[in-house]
């Protein structure tokens, strides 16, 4: 594999589980050259395994912890990550919380504001951390937020979740906008179901909800209605999430890519 973001340094949110998406992102910046920051709320043995993975293929890893849903805590992430490494090239930002399933009129305020606190004042409040450290290092950049098929289609039981990724897009294209004139391009990365360890709770949960007999059953029935026969990988996320960083996008900006093996079409 090239070393196409070999001197560049890349920070994903969310990213400090293993067999997460946030890690599968990080490994393909890893293999391609990149420095890694690895962060997560917070910096636990787990998290350090991560990163013990990513020095193992040979680049500069640092981990930082942040909880997203704090714009001093989003703040100091990046200023950590400019002091360590010097620059900050490639935003994702993966954190999120897609776990708090219920009814709509079971929604109390307080799990509304959870979910959007977190899945999108956090990608307002890293993007914008971002992209004043990519101005002044007079670079661009690239941005990418991890939104969901749920961007694009409504799910029942998902008020929140749904809400805040539709958000997500429009902060996207908004933030696509005014940071072009900088060299920074902003796009969105649409994936459809990932059975990571967000994506195992919502297999539970559905399974049970749609009454199917077994999860096994439910990922069958998934299965046999996308084109391509199967769920989403993390790597498919991953490979999606390098093209955007990489030269070969530099004039994509303000999308919201649809990575569903054509189980999503808009």
């Amino acid at each position: 594999m090239t070393k196409r973001f070999e001197g560049k340094t890349v920070v994903v949110t969310g990213s400090g589980r293993e067999r997460g998406l946030g890690q599968a992102i990080l490994r393909r910046f890893a293999d391609e050259g990149a420095n890694c920051v690895v962060s997560d709320q917070n910096i636990t043995p787990e998290t350090e395994g991560v990163a013990a993975d990513l020095s193992a293929r040979g680049v500069k890893v640092a981990t930082i912890p942040c909880d997203v849903g704090k714009v001093t805590q989003c703040q100091t992430l990046v200023r950590k990550t400019v002091e360590t490494f010097g620059r900050l090239d490639i935003l994702v930002n993966n954190a999120g919380i897609g776990f708090m399933m219920k009814p709509l009129l079971d929604v109390e305020p307080s799990d509304w504001d959870t979910v959007i606190g977190v899945n999108l004042s956090g990608a307002f409040y890293c993007t914008q951390a971002a992209a004043r450290a990519m101005i002044a290092g007079k670079n661009g950049g690239r941005i990418i937020n991890i939104a969901s098929q749920a961007a694009k289609t409504g799910f029942p039981h998902m008020a929140s979740y749904v809400s805040s990724k539709h958000g997500m897009i429009g902060l996207t294209r908004t933030s696509a906008i005014e940071l072009g004139a900088h060299g920074i391009t902003v796009n969105a990365v649409c994936p459809n179901h990932v059975t990571t360890g967000l994506g195992s709770d919502q297999n539970e949960y559905f399974s049970r909800l749609l009454g199917f007999d077994s999860v096994a059953a439910y990922l069958k029935n998934m299965a046999a209605k996308n084109p391509m026969g199967r769920p989403g990988l993390a790597s498919d996320t991953a490979a999606t999430c390098a093209w955007l960083a990489s030269d070969d996008a530099a004039y994509i900006t303000g999308e919201a890519i649809n990575v569903s093996g054509g189980e999503e079409m808009h």
